[in-house]
């Protein structure tokens, strides 16, 4: 193997190994989605995995289920969505900012 290739490959493997241990401190890293003024909060974690869901009493009407229904999932929606931007953030660090395609986590 080259000089260049053994460098390159390397390099490589230390990109990989610190992919890993990025994405173990975001499987650690919470962030929170709410709907209704915050009446439904959704917890999910950097593995794009959905923690917790707390309702709160008031918005439970049982004559208007299809409205507790759109704020679970508008909230589920916006943790979801800052779960991705915080495995952005985390990917940046090893790219420093550049898109790789493929390297998604």
């Amino acid at each position: 193997m080259s000089k260049d290739m053994s460098k390159m490959f390397k390099q490589v493997q230390k990109m990989q190994a610190e992919m890993e241990r990025i994405q173990a401190e975001l499987a650690e890293k919470e962030v929170e989605g709410t709907a209704g003024g915050g009446m439904v909060k959704v917890i999910a974690n950097g593995k794009m995995e959905i923690v917790s869901v707390k309702i709160d009493k008031e918005v439970v009407d049982p004559g208007d289920v299809e409205m507790l229904e759109d704020l679970v999932t508008a909230a589920v929606n916006q943790a979801l969505e800052n779960a991705q931007k915080m495995q952005a953030e985390g990917m940046s660090q090893i790219t420093g900012g550049l898109q790789l395609p493929g390297l998604n986590m």
